[in-house]
């Protein structure tokens, strides 16, 4: 019989609209997370709100937007025109409402698809909408997308604008924090874009009177060569300049307001306007790497009903500016023609650092083509049969795959930690690097060190990071080690190899540590796994002193079965993150440094190993506290 008679009217299902978000999720903000990493759903909640605040001011509409987190719940508060209140709640739970189809009111706007606000409603556990205009006001409350309190309108003093207030949902996003340093660098975004604009987040102010120029100046870690050259016109602006030590080249680039951290034809468009640009302005046919050679720019532009190439929008497809418009590509390169060259022939000064910077590049760049061609083919010939690299199916630079942004490489030591985590791992999307032992301390090298150890050299191979990010294969790039003196060594090895080298790696929030429990706490019935002494003891109280306790000494310790919990959907991972107060000059000079006392003393304090305190000595110290 054939199978085609059980396929009837009774499998087709409708799912209502937030059915379909809470099912699917990832179609509407890319993956879930715990918020450990910067594009985790809970910030793409919080950016889907802020984006129509800022949608607000854009259209001349209320300077200042409220943000407030605390204990997992975000509140914004704009001051613009207010929802329209008999459309409150149609606005944030009615698929496809929504101002931004009138092209009129909202043409350069970045939340064109009516989804945003619909899909935080779905996906919180708590969510309320207040709208206030004209004297009135008008309230809703949602739970899990369900309507649950619909208040008639009423009279108010408020001032005008739109509150919001949600919660999102545990059972969706597990064990989920909001980073402040993520949250921070988004709001920082929002206001280079929007100069003029206040955002006062968690009570503190921030305002941006120069825009992109600003951005490059708060963001640029290494000294700079020279002044940062800003350019406005309409629809577009540009801040330039290069880095004095970075060798490669670093892009910022938006559309309408949104960070497209993938890049895109606008920033490639960019990329190519500026080797153009140099060239004629020399008169000479530099090759484009030498040009783009330690570039730091950031480019926006606002482009008329954009299209995104993924619902987070985070790379642009969009090819014109608009429908009677230019391409994107004509548009910056006329730019960039006109008004980059103007500076340059009125800053002679300038246009002669780019000028000795660009023969640099070049010298060091033949210098290095031996180097960099038996490297290759060392990589080339590695890669065929690379016992380092247990690659997965899907990689980041897959576009079209929603998988893509779960994309890991862990870089492992020792064969029993890589044997364990590629046993255990999700062979889709998790891949695992091997080391055979401590890396090379390559603070104060140059960039030759990178193709001449075969190590290194894998590594950069593996990542596919040589020419910069866009072809980035993992996401998230986790330093997998013991918790021991041998393994923080390890770590810092590893984060001096990607700070000295490819910066922008940890700067876009790519490059993680990998938490793993220090204990298992276990009875007949239950097993606890826990990262800390006070899990522990929360695990002992609860399963009694009976319990039997095993500490890990190493990750070669745990067995794969046991190994798939910690890397998996309850995963932990810590970012490491550049603070705004030190430069990479600053952190690498003082980790790998030479032994200053100031050095000795923080990994004495940060180092320090104590006798770990017997299984019968800390149920003794349990019962004896109760």
């Amino acid at each position: 019989m054939s199978t085609d008679s059980n396929y009837n009217e009774d499998n087709i299902r409708s799912l209502d609209w937030k059915e379909h978000i809470r099912l699917r999720p990832g179609m509407y903000i890319g993956k879930l997370g715990d918020g450990s990493s910067s594009d985790d759903g809970v910030y793409i909640l919080l950016k889907e709100i802020i984006d129509n605040a800022i949608d607000e001011f854009v259209m001349g509409a209320g300077k200042t937007v409220e943000v407030n987190i605390r204990e997992g719940e975000v509140m914004i508060r704009d001051y613009g025109r207010g929802i329209p209140l008999g459309k409150v709640v149609d606005v944030v739970s009615k698929i496809n409402t929504g101002a931004k189809y009138d092209s009129k009111a909202f043409k350069k706007s970045v939340g064109l698809n009516g989804v945003g606000a619909k899909a935080v409603n779905a996906l919180s556990d708590y969510f309320m909408v207040q709208s206030v205009r004209d004297g009135q006001t008008k309230i809703a409350r949602f739970e899990k997308g369900n309507l649950v309190e619909d208040e008639p309108i009423k009279e108010s003093s408020l001032r005008k604008g739109t509150k919001i207030v949600f919660k999102p949902d545990n059972s969706v996003f597990k064990h989920y924090r909001f980073v402040s340093e993520y949250v921070e660098k988004m709001i920082w975004n929002y206001c280079y874009l929007n100069p003029g604009l206040t955002i006062v987040f968690n009570g503190e102010k921030y305002l941006s009177e120069n825009g992109l120029k600003d951005l490059l100046s708060n963001n640029i870690d290494n000294p700079i060569m020279h002044d940062i050259i800003h350019l406005r016109g309409e629809d577009i602006e540009v801040a330039l300049t290069h880095s004095e030590r970075s060798q490669s080249d670093m892009y910022y680039s938006f559309v309408n307001g949104q960070h497209t951290t993938q890049g895109g034809t606008h920033q490639a468009a960019f990329r190519e306007a500026l080797v153009k640009t140099l060239r004629e302005f020399y008169n000479k046919s530099f090759d484009a790497s030498d040009i783009r050679d330690s570039v730091v720019a950031a480019i926006s532009i606002k482009v008329i009903e954009p299209v995104f190439e993924s619902q987070t929008k985070t790379k642009l497809g969009s090819n014109d500016i608009g429908p009677d418009g230019p391409t994107i590509r004509t548009f910056i390169n006329d730019f960039m023609k006109t008004n980059l060259d103007n500076f340059l022939h009125r800053n002679e000064e300038i246009a002669e650092i780019i000028y000795r910077k660009i023969l640099r590049a070049e010298k060091e760049r033949k210098e290095l083509s031996g180097i960099k061609k038996l490297a290759r083919e060392r990589a080339k010939k590695a890669s065929l049969h690379n016992r380092k690299l247990r690659d997965c199916r899907i990689h980041y630079n897959d576009q079209k795959d929603e998988r893509r942004l779960d994309t890991t490489l862990f870089i492992t030591e020792g064969d029993s930690a890589s044997g364990s985590i590629t046993k255990s791992r999700n062979v889709n999307t998790q891949a695992v690097f091997s080391l055979k032992g401590k890396p090379l301390n390559c603070y104060g090298l140059t960039k030759k060190v990178v193709y001449e150890n075969e190590e290194f050299n894998l590594l950069q191979a593996a990542l596919n990071i040589e020419d910069g990010l866009e072809n980035l294969r993992y996401n998230n790039v986790v330093v997998a080690t013991d918790a021991d003196v041998d393994g923080m060594h390890i770590r810092l090895l590893l984060i001096t190899f990607f700070l000295q080298f490819f910066p922008e790696l940890v700067r876009e929030g790519h490059l993680f540590i990998l938490q793993t429990p220090l204990f298992r706490v276990r009875n007949k019935k239950e097993t606890h796994y826990c990262y800390s002494d006070e899990e522990k003891r929360a695990a002992l109280l609860k399963l009694g002193t009976k319990a039997e306790i095993t500490r890990f000494k190493g990750l070669g310790e745990i067995s794969p079965d046991e190994f798939k919990h910690f890397i998996g959907e309850d995963i932990r991972l810590d970012p490491v993150m550049l603070s705004k107060e030190a430069t990479i000059d600053q952190i690498l000079a003082f980790y790998m440094g030479k032994n200053t006392p100031k050095r000795q003393e923080f990994i004495i304090e940060n180092l320090r190993i104590e006798r770990d305190p017997t299984e019968e000595e800390e149920k003794e110290e349990l019962l004896h506290e109760n």
